[in-house]
């Protein structure tokens, strides 16, 4: 088949799955594995053979990730029932004060507390950081929830173990290792950056507290009252009345059992987590540095460092808040990994078809080895993904795909195209996504104040990103 009819052929695959999601509101693995089966039988591999690429692409992608992003999840599970972020958002607050605190908020959502699913870190973080948004200043809404946009939405798909980045990482076979210290090379300026513009511009005069926030009466609570979840669904439950008989009851029942969670220290909690991240990124350097050790080797490969993890967890879980909750929170865990892990299965399926029929050879015609316009090329077909379907993840996954292939032929590092399909994916997250309006709900904005705090917000951290991340092919 001639390279014009493979890529006409592509481009309506991808075109198809987008139109699936957006406008006949099919879900998106269906629509993944129709749009590779459609590629994989018009480009000439038969029947048989699309059947295969398209299971295989799934089955590889899972073993390099899936139990990474199982771990990763439950460990996020047991830190929200722990009550671990609530904590941290007041230490923060104690150390770096309310002015700096959009600063240091949006860091540590984007580089430590990845591990969480994003809807439930969101929906988690989003009344502490309200209830927070005077204490900073007139536009305090305004910063605190650009601090949210930007440390979730850059942290999932550049951070590790973000389950952008671990899809990402295994689609294009980047050690872990490797991907956590660029990530985090890359993710730390992008977030700092960002909100330091939007905080300029919010400040001389962008933001309209009367048109961009919403206006009603609410009763100011402390952070460990500000809402009730439903426990990773998206939503939240109201608080019952803070002066009602129902809530005091409730509250004089649980106050033992807060003030012994509270007797816990935080690092204690925190602890096991760090442990992963250090050993994943002391793998990574003893590797760059081409020391070999055995033991290190082991326990610093991706997997074993989580499972540590995950057991450190579950074991400063039961001690802080008992088995059965911890039981909870791992049945939680399971039932939001599910669709993270078959999401991005099928992302890998595509992927693999698009590598079977030979795009890469064809794409690898165009450009020249050691120049940016491939990286460009990876950030720009993110970003078009993004704006169509509303995924940061699938177009993050589907734009690293197409062009994965031609990272041997230009010479080009895959963590270059991981970080690069990761910033293009945080362009312009709107109003198809999720993020969009729980963020517009959980902070009291209107939509047009959403579309400045989350779109614009988010988009500037794209540009930011892409923009850091050019210089680093000259390095690679």
């Amino acid at each position: 088949m001639s390279d014009v009819a493979i890529l006409i052929n592509t481009t309506v695959a991808v075109a198809a799955v987008v139109l699936m999601i957006v406008r006949f509101k099919f879900n998106p693995v269906v629509s993944l594995v129709v749009g590779s089966a459609y590629l994989g039988l018009t480009t000439g591999l038969g029947t048989a053979e699309t059947v295969e690429v398209i299971s295989t692409g799934f089955g590889d992608i899972m073993a390099e990730v899936g139990l990474l992003i199982a771990f990763g999840v439950l460990m996020g599970a047991m830190l929200k029932e722990m009550g671990a972020i609530q904590r941290l958002v007041g230490t923060l607050l104690r150390v770096f004060g309310p002015k700096r605190m959009p600063y240091a908020m949006s860091l540590t959502i984007a580089t430590l507390l990845q591990s969480i699913f994003l809807d439930v870190l969101l929906v988690i973080s989003a009344p502490l950081a309200r209830n927070l948004a005077p204490k900073v200043g007139r536009v305090g809404t305004a910063r605190m929830a650009t601090a949210l946009a930007i440390g979730l939405e850059c942290g999932i798909v550049l951070m590790v173990p973000g389950v952008g980045a671990l899809a990402l990482a295994g689609l294009l076979g980047v050690p872990l290792g490797k991907m956590l210290i660029f990530g985090l090379i890359l993710v730390i300026p992008t977030v700092a950056i960002s909100v330091a513009i939007m905080s300029f511009l919010f400040t001389r005069g962008w933001w309209n507290p009367e048109k961009d926030e919403e206006h009603f009466h609410q009763t100011v609570v402390d952070d460990e009252e500000d809402e009730w979840t439903d426990g990773g669904s998206g939503g939240t439950t109201p608080r019952p009345d803070a002066g009602g008989g129902v809530a005091q009851a409730q509250r004089a029942a649980t106050v033992t059992t807060e003030r012994t969670e509270h007797d816990r220290p935080l690092i204690l909690l925190l602890a096991p987590l760090l442990v992963s991240l250090l050993l994943i990124a002391t793998g990574a350097i003893l590797d760059i540095a081409e020391i070999s050790n055995p033991v290190v080797s082991f326990v610093s490969e991706p997997l074993i460092a989580l499972l540590i993890g995950l057991i450190g967890t579950s074991f400063v879980g039961r001690f802080s808040v008992g088995q059965h909750r911890i039981q909870k929170a791992i049945a939680s865990g399971f039932s939001e990994s599910g669709q993270i892990l078959i999401l991005t299965g099928v992302g890998g399926s595509l992927a693999a078809t698009i590598a079977a029929v030979g795009l890469g050879d064809i794409l690898g015609k165009y450009f020249t080895a050691n120049h940016a316009a491939p990286l460009l090329m990876v950030w720009v077909v993110a970003a078009v993904l993004h704006i169509a379907v509303g995924s940061v993840t699938i177009s993050a996954i589907t734009a690293a795909g197409i062009l994965a292939p031609i990272a041997p032929t230009l010479g080009l590092d895959p963590v270059l195209i991981a970080l690069a399909a990761g910033a293009g994916s945080l362009f312009a997250v709107h109003v198809t996504s999720n993020t969009f309006w729980l963020l517009q709900s959980l902070m009291g904005q209107t939509t047009r104040g959403t579309l400045k705090t989350c779109s614009v917000g988010v988009s500037v951290a794209s540009v930011v990103a892409i923009l850091l991340v050019l210089p680093m092919s000259l390095v690679l």
